[in-house]
């Protein structure tokens, strides 16, 4: 018997969005403006905030409980809840007993005053939904953090008369330590990108000239897709970078970088480009921008070329290129303007990786470990 994707049993939030009421919808459209042009999110994470609002405002007005695990979205068990407390946190047997019935959490559900109807309690049923469904910790961290981003502008922008997101927690997120390359295996993931392009072929002399940039700068796929080739300065080999937030940024790169960007330039480009094509640095098959996700199979089938190294994509670059430095000897406030950081904080993480790679050598080598 067939079993259809994940993919295509995702709820249709283009189609809660239609089913919601249109003064809602119209506080929905305004808050996608806010995310685009006032705030200068990157289409993809706008949407990501929209398709949470969505979700969060369909649960408000019509009492659903969030997606299970296939997708499907289910209506409120119709039982009486026992009474509790409400503390700032909701215990287990709450968010259990809250995703069974949101009625009882003391949310608005049903009525139509949509936005108006969003209180602290229904952010807590929202979630507790989810949590109940199997959410992880680090997708509940992400929706509270895009419901509290909503209920701030809301009451902001006078759709709520208070914010109630501010009273909202989540679940802390156990960070990981990210995958991240050696230096001998990164040595050799630019050697095997470089014998790719031996041939010449344009593809391939495109593919070698992302793999090396990624790594030399350390930017993200999105940064990297979005660079125009008039963003390169050559002079001081350094690239200008679009980031997050609208936020620019000048990142230096290496000689192998350089070299291997100029000869996509004067090689490969002209045999992808078509009369249409943008003023893009790189661009796909059919001569238009190329796609992130094309820039990440690129980093996934090179990497896969090295002995031993772990499956990453450009953002396992990111990180590879951030714990290089750090090991090198650059200093944390470097490596955070390199990245466009916007906070100390999450450079740090690599600081983690690093201390982990001491621990592990010190481990193996040290006669009294």
């Amino acid at each position: 018997m067939h079993v259809p994707s994940p993919r295509r049993r995702r709820p249709d939030l283009l189609r809660l969005r239609a089913a919601l009421p249109g003064h809602v919808r119209a506080v929905v459209d305004e808050y996608e403006r806010y995310l685009s042009l006032e705030r200068g999110l990157s289409p993809h994470t706008a949407r990501a905030y929209v398709g949470d609002v969505v979700s969060l405002l369909d649960h408000v007005v019509h009492g659903r409980i969030p997606p299970r695990g296939d997708g499907a979205y289910e209506q409120p068990a119709r039982r009486r809840a026992p009474h509790q407390p409400k503390p700032h946190q909701p215990t287990s047997d709450q968010c259990v007993d809250e995703a069974q019935n949101p009625r009882a959490a003391g949310g608005q559900h049903g009525l139509d005053g949509g936005v108006a109807g969003l209180d602290l309690a229904t952010l807590r049923s929202w979630l507790a939904a989810q949590r109940a469904a199997g959410a992880s910790r680090a997708t509940l961290a992400r929706r509270a953090a895009a419901a509290r981003t909503f209920t701030a502008w809301a009451a902001h922008s006078g759709h709520l008369p208070a914010d109630p997101g501010l009273r909202l927690a989540a679940p802390a997120v156990r960070r990981g330590l990210p995958p991240v390359l050696r230096a001998e295996q990164a040595d050799e993931l630019m050697r095997a990108a470089e014998a790719g392009a031996e041939q010449a072929n344009p593809v391939a002399l495109r593919d070698q000239a992302v793999v090396e940039l990624l790594y030399a700068t350390g930017v993200r796929v999105a940064e990297l897709c979005g660079l125009d080739i008039d963003d390169i300065d050559y002079s001081n080999r350094v690239v200008r970078v679009s980031g997050k937030g609208g936020r620019e940024r000048a990142v230096p790169f290496g000689v192998p970088a350089e070299r291997a960007v100029r000869r996509w330039l004067s090689e490969g480009r002209s045999a992808l480009v078509k009369p249409a094509s943008p003023a893009a640095l790189f661009l796909g098959a059919r001569g238009g921008r190329l796609d992130p996700r094309t820039a990440r199979r690129v980093v996934h089938q090179a990497v896969a070329a090295v002995p031993g190294a772990a499956d990453i994509g450009p953002h396992g670059l990111r990180h590879s290129a951030a714990t290089h430095l750090l090991e090198g000897g650059a200093d944390l406030r470097s490596v955070q303007e390199l990245l466009g950081h916007a906070t100390l904080a999450t450079t740090q993480l690599y600081t983690h990786v690093t201390v982990e790679r001491l621990k592990a050598i010190h481990d193996r080598t040290h006669p009294r470990a």
